[in-house]
């Protein structure tokens, strides 16, 4: 099975509204259907750890703080990469993450590429 740009689409921009909109079931929601037969995170360059323990982290630490921008998207396939600014505002700082997602049957698979 193949996914389409569309369903890619819906989950990249959803997740980040769903983020933004401080909604934390619907955050969870998308990573639970598109990662329902597995999902896998990487920070890279740090150890790996168990995917939802690392969304639950980031959702605690810094989801009441930090307000996501999508600078550019691009699809290709089953892939997309992704150029995020991450604002904490109360800090007036920016981190910008570059983030790979690979899209199989029901899986998902995240790389994070931050510039800290």
């Amino acid at each position: 099975m193949t996914i389409s740009k569309t369903e890619i689409e819906r989950f990249l921009h959803g997740q980040l509204d769903a983020w933004n909109a401080h909604d934390r079931e619907a955050f969870f929601g998308f990573y639970r259907e598109f990662g329902r037969n597995g999902l896998t995170i990487d920070y890279v360059g740090k150890p790996r750890r168990d995917a939802m323990e690392i969304l639950e982290t980031m959702w605690a630490d810094h989801n009441l703080r930090m307000r996501l921008e999508a600078v550019k998207a691009v699809i290709n396939g089953h892939e997309a990469a992704c150029h995020h600014r991450n604002h904490i505002e109360a800090a007036n700082v920016v981190i910008e993450t570059m983030e790979l997602y690979d899209f199989g049957d029901g899986t998902l698979s995240i790389r994070y590429f931050i510039d800290a």
